[in-house]
């Protein structure tokens, strides 16, 4: 079983490099990675510039690059360098995230964005995050990504990507794993003017909801969560009201 491991917090992120240990002593792990910070880098590739790729250490991992594009850069350079050794994956793996992606966050999100990219390249993608900016508990996202493992690659189609959000507490003190929605995540953000003449967006969550399967909602309760994400987009349920009109 060979699986590649993404992120977008950096290579030396103790989220990944939690991630690699853990899936290490059930896989080979190959790594490929950003050389900083990427948060909220979503879909994007780089086109324009050129992306330097260095190997790099990394505990666990068979073999690790270190790149200076975004994280869907890393998943695409990780999954050709690696085939061209005559690596195959099995699997693809982004995270430990340092933050959840929930709702409409994983519109934003690298994390995502590096699963949904191996996702679109016919790879089975497991996204793991955990629900803090500061987060020092990866001990359950750890378990919950090896549990993972078996669903992934028995039950799931590729092209998709099960994403899992857990509390930044002690794993005894989580309620347990609930499977959910893509709940609400709005936020009263704006940008707001430095004392250098930039600009800074900055915002605090503000939404309701009652929807009791929502993830956004259960992490708040401290269960952890777990949802299948996919990447067509088109409302199929409208497209008939589109027919005979003029545009």
């Amino acid at each position: 079983m060979n699986i590649l491991v993404v992120n977008d917090d950096g290579i030396q992120s103790p989220g990944i490099n939690n991630l690699v240990q853990a899936l290490s002593k059930v896989a080979d792990v190959y790594v490929c990675a950003p050389d900083g910070q990427r948060s909220a880098k979503s879909h994007s590739i780089t086109l324009n510039d050129k992306v330097y790729v260095t190997p790099a250490l990394m505990p666990g991992a068979k073999e690790a690059y270190m790149t200076t594009g975004t994280p869907a850069d890393c998943t695409k350079i990780g999954l050709q360098f690696f085939e061209e050794a005559g690596i195959h994956m099995d699997l693809v793996y982004s995270g430990i995230n340092i933050g959840s992606n929930l709702g409409r966050d994983t519109l934003y999100s690298g994390t995502i964005g590096a699963a949904a990219e191996a996702a679109l390249s016919g790879y089975k993608a497991v996204a793991v995050s955990v629900d803090s900016h500061q987060a020092t508990h990866f001990d359950r996202a750890c378990e919950m990504a090896v549990s993972a493992m078996s669903f992934a690659c028995e039950k799931m189609e590729a092209g998709l990507v099960l994403s899992i959000n857990v509390p930044d507490i002690p794993a005894e003190d989580i309620k347990g794993t609930r499977i959910a929605t893509l709940g609400p995540r709005y936020y009263d953000d704006k940008f707001y003017e430095s004392e250098d003449g930039g600009y800074q967006l900055s915002g605090e969550p503000n939404f309701v909801c009652h929807d009791e399967r929502a993830d956004s909602i259960l992490i708040s309760q401290g269960y952890a969560t777990v949802t299948l994400l996919q990447f067509d987009f088109t409302a199929y349920d409208k497209l008939k009201e589109l027919e005979g009109i003029a545009f």
